[in-house]
């Protein structure tokens, strides 16, 4: 057996010495010293041996598999050196040559539009609606009926409010008004919320209109609330996302869930209040509608309106973006034009 030993190990380093390449050098691993390979058979048989032959044997086994283990690292440590030496001689890497530069994914507008109204108004005391209390899929209960909309109001009819297939009195939620029914249904006064979210409505897309767009609602509730207080907290948000110099107006206005309500203009940041297509020559945009609760709402919400009062306002956060951002046609917002998108 022992010259079977010697035999595989002459046999083994001539075929190292031979090599000429990593892969040969791991054909003969296999060969010699894996679980089937020549010397494991060999030592299979040495539990036929007394107990000093095999501890003779057994040793001189071991002995020749860690010198051919050591002879193949050897070579294989040749042959990776003289690899790498190669590859480094003919893949240099030129360090003056200039850095190709990976785009990085940006903020869309109207969600920079968004985290930037919102943040406005926590710091004025608004906390944000749970997104279960906005839901976009609404009954006509919370998109009308709880605002005192009309039963034959226009806006409940097809040609403005798109209605599900399934049931009629399911509809995609034309205004985040909604959410303010859900917030006094489940919350008590004081209240001091607003609610972000997307609404529909059956529009002819064009400059000014889309089908789909974004709204923020507002809603305030407590004792003593006043018009004057409506007033003071939409003029300073107006101040602190446009600037001091942007003039605006309140307008009268009619909203069935509020009463009194108004409409706030901003003057037309693409003519300075001179009149052009955007403005529809009135120098002025609406930015958003606002109002004092109307106590009907407030009485179906079991809120005492002798006891409470609170005002209401909703806007567009496309329109808000088109005036600060002197944009002006609302579908770039949703073309996914890189060359308008990557100047945001």
């Amino acid at each position: 057996m022992k010259t079977q030993l010697e035999n595989i190990y002459n046999t083994a380093t001539t075929d190292i010495e031979k090599a000429v390449s990593i892969s040969e050098l791991d054909d003969i691993r296999l060969k010699y010293l894996s679980r089937k390979g020549e010397l494991n058979n060999i030592k299979k048989g040495l539990k036929d041996l007394s107990d000093e032959d095999k501890r003779t044997i057994g040793a001189y086994a071991n002995k020749i598999s860690q010198d051919l283990e050591t002879l193949l690292q050897e070579k294989h440590n040749a042959f990776y050196s003289e690899e790498l030496k190669k590859r480094l001689e003919t893949e240099r890497i030129d360090i003056t040559l200039t850095g190709k530069s990976i785009p990085m994914g940006k903020i869309h507008p109207l969600t920079q539009t968004t985290n930037e109204i919102v943040s406005i108004f926590q710091n004025l005391g608004f906390s944000v609606v749970d997104s279960s209390l906005s839901p976009e899929v609404e009954t006509e209960y919370y998109n009308f009926d709880m605002l005192n909309v009309p039963k034959d109001h226009p806006a409940r009819d097809v040609q403005d409010t798109f209605y599900s297939n399934i049931a009629n009195n399911v509809v995609l939620r034309s205004q985040t008004s909604g959410a303010q029914i859900h917030v006094m249904e489940n919350r008590k006064p004081p209240i001091k919320v607003i609610a972000p979210g997307r609404v529909y409505r059956n529009e002819n897309i064009n400059a000014r209109k889309n089908n789909f767009f974004h709204q923020i609602e507002g809603l305030y509730v407590d004792k003593g609330v006043t018009f004057g207080d409506l007033k003071g907290v939409l003029n300073e948000f107006v101040r602190l996302y446009f600037g001091s110099s942007r003039p605006t107006r309140f307008r009268s206005s009619f909203f069935p869930f509020t009463e009194p309500s108004a409409e706030v203009d901003v003057q037309c940041i693409m003519c300075q209040g001179k009149g052009c297509k955007i403005c529809s020559g009135t120098g002025w945009l609406e930015v958003l509608g606002c109002g004092m609760v109307d106590v009907n709402v407030l009485k179906g919400l079991d809120i005492d309106p002798d006891v409470y009062s609170g005002f209401a306002f909703g806007m567009g956060v496309e329109r808000l973006a088109m005036l600060k951002y002197a944009v002006d046609d609302i579908r770039l917002f949703f073309n996914n034009d890189k060359r308008f998108l990557e100047q945001f």
